[in-house]
C-alpha cells in the first residue's frame, strides 16, 4: 500500500513537471474554490477612451511618427473605421489621427449622460461635433476643430496594441450606461447607479442639477453625474451616498470570505488634520513624459491630485467606505477586513504582491497624471503604467494563475462609430437617445429611470496565461462582464436589484483553460514595445 502512494505521488509530480515544460495546464482537479484556474484576478480600471479612439484602426498604424508598430501575421482585424468612415464620415468632420508629442495631451470632451445620447442621435452616430465637442480647452492642451473625431493608432498606444497582439481583446465591449465618470465606476463594482438616498454640497449651497436623476424609482435618485463619494474626507464639492441596502461585488466576496481590495493611487494621506480627517495632497505634473513640469516649465500643463475621489467607487456605499483613509493594520492584512475596509493606496497593493499575499480580487487605479483621462493625462504616461503594472505582475509566483483585466470608466464623449444595443431602457428628462426626455421604446416603463444603456463602446483587454493569443473576441459584454466573472469564477451569487451583472455577457471567450499557456510579454514602458 505505501509503494502504491509513493507510485502515486510521483506519477502526479512528473505530470506537474510536464504540463510546466510543455506549456500547457496540469490536468489535475481545479482549485476548489474557484470555477476556473484563475485564483487572482487584477482589474486595471483607466480613463475615458471609446473603442474608436484607441482601436479604430487597429492592427495597421501609419508608422510616420512615434514608436513604430508592425502588426505580426495573422492578426484579425476589428470592427473599427473603414475607409468610408475615415473620407466619408456622417459627422459634420471625420476622424482625424493623432500623433507626435505635440498631440498627445488633449482636451477632454463633453462626456455628459445627455450629451453622449444626443452625439449618438438614435443609432445614427453622427451628432458628435454638435454636442460632444468640447469648446473651453486652452493652450498648450492641444485641440483643434472636430477634435471629438480624433484617434490614436498602435505609434502612440503602442503598449496596448502590443498587448492586444499577445493576448485577447474585445471590439463588442460597451459602457454600461451612458455618461461620465461615476456611473462607470458604480457600473464596475454593483452594476447599479440607482439608490441614491443622501446628496450634499459643502456651505449649503444648492446641489447641482445634472448629478442625480431624482425619484428615479422606490423613492430614491439614480447617479448621472460625476458626484463625489458622501463623508470621504477628501471629496471637495457635491457628494452622494447610495442606500445601505445596495450591494456591490465587495460585498459578495466578503461574504465568501474571498480577499479583495480597491487600490488607487493617492489613497494614503499626506497628512492628518488634529480631528482626524485626512488630507489627500499628493500630486503630480502634467504631462511628466513629455516634459511637463507644471506652470514654470517646457510644458505648462500644471499639476493633477493624484487621488479623484468619484474615481473610488466602493466609497459611496456605507458597507465599503474607508472615510478617512485608514491604512490596513498590518501588511499581512491587506485584502481582507479591517481598519481599511478594503480600501488601499496603490502602494499597498504591491507590498501585498511582493509578499505573496497577492488578494483573490484587486481594483487598480491609477494616480491622475496616468490614468489616461485627456487633459491631466496622456496616452504616454498611461502607458508608463499600465506597462510597468503588467510587467511586475508578470514576474510573480502568482502569475501561473492571474487574469489582468484592462476596462475603461467611460468614453470621455470620444467619437466611435458603432451604435450600443439598448438594453435598458429610461424616460427621464435627462435621456435625449431617441427623442427628448427618451432612451428606447415609448410607453416602455423601466424599474429604475436614468439608466440609459448600454452607452458608448470602450476598449477592453484579457492579460494572462491562459487569454487566447492574438485574439479579438466579438461577444457582446459591458463593464459587469468583470463583475459576472468575479461571481461566477467565486461562486458569489448575483448582486441583485436589477444590477446589470444579471444580463452582462460573459468573458469566457476570451480565455483558453486546455490549451497551451501564454509566455509572458515584457514591455518597454517607455515605447511600449518588447523590451
Amino acid at each position: 500500500m505505501k509503494s502504491s502512494r509513493v507510485l502515486l505521488v510521483v506519477a502526479v509530480v512528473l505530470a506537474l513537471v510536464a504540463a510546466s515544460c510543455s506549456g500547457k495546464p496540469a490536468n489535475i482537479a481545479p482549485n476548489a474554490n474557484t470555477a476556473t484556474p484563475i485564483h487572482h484576478l487584477v482589474v486595471i480600471f483607466q480613463e475615458n477612451v471609446s473603442f474608436d479612439h484607441y482601436f479604430g484602426t487597429y492592427p495597421h498604424a501609419a508608422n510616420i511618427d512615434g514608436q513604430p508598430f508592425t502588426a505580426v501575421p495573422g492578426t484579425p482585424t476589428v470592427d473599427g473605421l473603414t475607409p468610408e468612415l475615415l473620407t466619408n464620415n456622417p459627422n459634420n468632420g471625420s476622424p482625424m489621427r493623432l500623433g507626435g508629442p505635440a498631440q498627445q495631451v488633449t482636451c477632454s470632451q463633453d462626456h455628459e449622460y445627455t450629451a453622449e445620447q444626443k452625439a449618438f442621435h438614435g443609432g445614427a452616430m453622427d451628432q458628435f461635433i454638435e454636442n460632444t465637442e468640447i469648446a473651453d480647452c486652452k493652450p498648450p492642451v492641444f485641440k483643434v476643430p472636430g477634435m471629438v473625431m480624433a484617434y490614436y493608432d498602435g505609434n502612440s498606444v503602442t503598449a496596448l496594441w502590443n498587448l492586444a497582439q499577445h493576448y485577447a481583446m474585445s471590439d463588442n465591449s460597451y459602457d454600461t450606461t451612458f455618461g461620465p465618470s461615476t456611473p462607470g465606476h458604480l457600473n464596475l463594482v454593483s452594476g447599479q447607479t440607482h439608490g441614491v438616498t443622501k446628496e450634499f454640497m459643502p456651505g449649503g449651497k444648492p446641489f447641482p442639477q445634472g448629478d442625480v436623476v431624482e425619484n428615479a424609482g422606490s423613492g430614491q435618485g439614480t447617479v448621472i453625474g460625476d458626484a463625489q463619494p458622501f463623508g470621504d474626507d477628501c471629496s471637495k464639492r457635491d457628494q452622494v451616498q447610495l442606500s445601505s441596502d445596495n450591494k456591490n461585488i465587495g460585498d459578495l466576496l466578503n461574504a465568501k470570505g474571498v480577499t479583495w481590495g480597491y487600490f488607487e493611487g493617492g489613497f494614503k494621506p499626506t497628512s492628518t488634520k488634529p480631528d482626524g480627517i485626512a488630507v489627500c495632497g499628493a500630486t503630480h505634473n502634467v504631462g511628466t513624459i513629455l516634459g511637463g513640469t507644471g506652470k514654470s516649465g517646457p510644458m505648462p500643463l500644471g499639476t493633477k491630485d493624484d487621488y479623484i475621489p468619484h474615481h473610488e467607487p466602493f466609497q459611496y456605499y456605507p458597507s465599503t467606505a474607508n472615510p478617512h483613509h485608514l491604512p490596513p493594520g498590518s501588511a499581512d492584512k491587506i485584502g481582507q477586513t479591517d481598519s481599511a475596509n478594503h480600501q488601499y493606496d496603490l502602494s499597498d497593493f504591491w507590498t501585498a504582491a511582493d509578499a505573496g499575499d497577492l488578494p483573490a480580487v484587486s481594483f487598480l487605479k491609477a494616480a491622475g497624471y496616468q490614468d489616461g483621462h485627456p487633459e491631466y493625462s496622456d496616452p504616454l504616461d498611461e502607458q508608463q503604467f499600465l506597462v510597468e503594472t503588467v510587467n511586475h505582475l508578470q514576474k510573480l509566483p502568482d502569475w501561473k494563475d492571474t487574469a489582468i483585466v484592462i476596462a475603461y470608466d467611460d468614453s470621455d464623449g470620444w467619437y466611435d462609430h458603432k451604435a450600443s444595443p439598448i438594453v435598458s431602457l429610461s424616460a427621464s428628462p435627462a435621456d435625449a437617445l431617441t427623442n427628448p426626455g427618451l432612451c428606447g421604446a415609448n410607453g416602455t416603463a423601466a424599474k429604475y429611470e436614468g439608466r440609459c444603456g448600454y452607452g458608448p463602446r470602450l476598449p477592453l483587454l484579457v492579460i494572462s496565461p491562459y487569454a487566447k493569443p492574438n485574439f479579438v473576441d466579438h461577444t457582446q459584454t459591458d463593464q459587469t462582464s468583470i463583475i459576472r466573472f468575479i461571481e461566477d469564477n467565486w461562486n458569489t451569487g448575483r448582486i441583485g436589484d436589477d444590477s446589470f451583472d444579471a444580463r452582462a455577457g460573459v468573458l469566457d471567450n476570451m480565455f483558453d483553460f486546455s490549451g497551451p499557456t501564454q509566455p509572458p510579454l515584457v514591455l518597454s514602458p517607455k515605447t511600449g514595445n518588447p523590451s
